[in-house]
């Protein structure tokens, strides 16, 4: 793992100033945090994967939508037992999947 990537983007976090950091650049420094520490940024990671899926950058790429939805499926199912958030996140993964799946069924 390249510790001045990882280094940046603990910055990246700090300098938000937010509780979950939004914006071009939080997929790449929630998946790089998970992979170091992923009961402390995964949860996160489900959120802004959610939250990317319904972007209007893959409006049009449901293949795309439907993979970053998989992703954070994956992420919250990862979490262990005890993470607080591991069953908020990995609902509304799952309800977001499911959403998605139904989109594509009426299509």
């Amino acid at each position: 793992m390249d510790q001045d990537r990882v280094m940046r983007a603990r910055v990246r976090l700090l300098s938000a100033e937010r509780r979950v950091f939004r914006g071009p650049d939080a997929l790449g420094v929630y998946r790089l945090l998970t992979q170091v520490e992923p009961e402390v940024h995964g949860s996160k990671l489900a959120y802004v994967l959610v939250e990317a899926a319904r972007s209007y950058q893959v409006r049009d790429l449901p293949e795309r939508r439907l993979a970053l939805l998989e992703e954070a499926v994956a992420v919250a199912s990862a979490l262990g037992e005890a993470n607080p958030y591991r069953e908020r996140m990995l609902t509304r993964a799952l309800d977001a999947r499911r959403q998605e799946l139904d989109r594509h069924r009426d299509a």
